[in-house]
């Protein structure tokens, strides 16, 4: 019974991402009709209980609606929830645009300066040394990968030391998007131990309640991230 229900639940991921990816990557246009049910549980190799099941979460994520005379059809982006943990991931799975890359900028330019500064005026010691952990972490690493994971884990810890359980509740939506841009400015980054020095100006500046400087900090961080980007991607 239990490998059953596993087995259909596989079943139902699958049909969830496969049309979710050909939505969010393009290969499915906005407005553009998926085939009637009938039609479309034969193509995926399903029952059509199970493509039901799925096309209410892909209905609830905002990238179809079902309308009586026309069926299912792929619905705008406007109507997309964006920061639903799939579409990020989907979005960033499909090689991300140049404009994509330029909204996840623009997102932590808005986000993060002010969040280090709650930071620096809120932080208890042992969340300073969270963020100290991921310091070191990118410190002692050679490997790109890895160095994106520890900046991944400083960011988080900046957020999580503003003791707002609102913005700590933002980074589990984002993740997979910040993820992504910490893997893509690691493999751009001219100098990785430059990057570290601009991390630990934003953790000197927590560390000794300066909010104002912190924000300056990260304001850095973030726009030699988006210049290392931009020159990459011109090549």
């Amino acid at each position: 019974m239990a490998a059953r229900a596993a087995g259909a639940k596989s079943l139902h991921a699958r049909v969830i991402e496969e049309i979710g990816e050909s939505i969010v990557g393009g290969v499915l246009r906005p407005g553009d009709p998926l085939p009637g049910e009938a039609v479309l549980a034969e193509q995926m190799a399903v029952s059509r209980t199970v493509l039901r099941e799925a096309l209410k979460v892909l209905g609830s994520k905002g990238l179809i609606e079902t309308r009586q005379k026309t069926g299912m059809r792929v619905r705008d982006p406007r109507y997309w929830n964006h920061l639903d943990a799939d579409v990020l991931g989907w979005r960033c799975a499909s090689l991300p645009t140049d404009d994509f890359v330029e909204k996840l900028v623009e997102m932590r330019e808005i986000i993060e300066p002010a969040a280090v500064m709650a930071a620096a005026r809120r932080r208890r010691p042992e969340q300073l040394e969270a963020i100290a952990a991921a310091l070191r972490g990118m410190q002692e690493t050679d490997d790109l990968d890895d160095w994106a994971a520890a900046d991944l884990r400083f960011h988080e810890a900046v957020l999580e030391a503003t003791n707002n359980e609102l913005l700590s509740a933002l980074f589990a939506v984002i993740e997979t998007a910040l993820a992504t841009f910490f893997v893509m400015s690691a493999r751009t980054a001219p100098d990785i131990a430059y990057a570290v020095g601009q991390h630990r100006a934003v953790y000197e500046a927590i560390r000794r309640r300066r909010p104002n400087e912190a924000a300056k900090a990260m304001r850095t961080l973030i726009a030699e991230s988006r210049t290392n980007m931009r020159k990459s991607r011109r090549h």
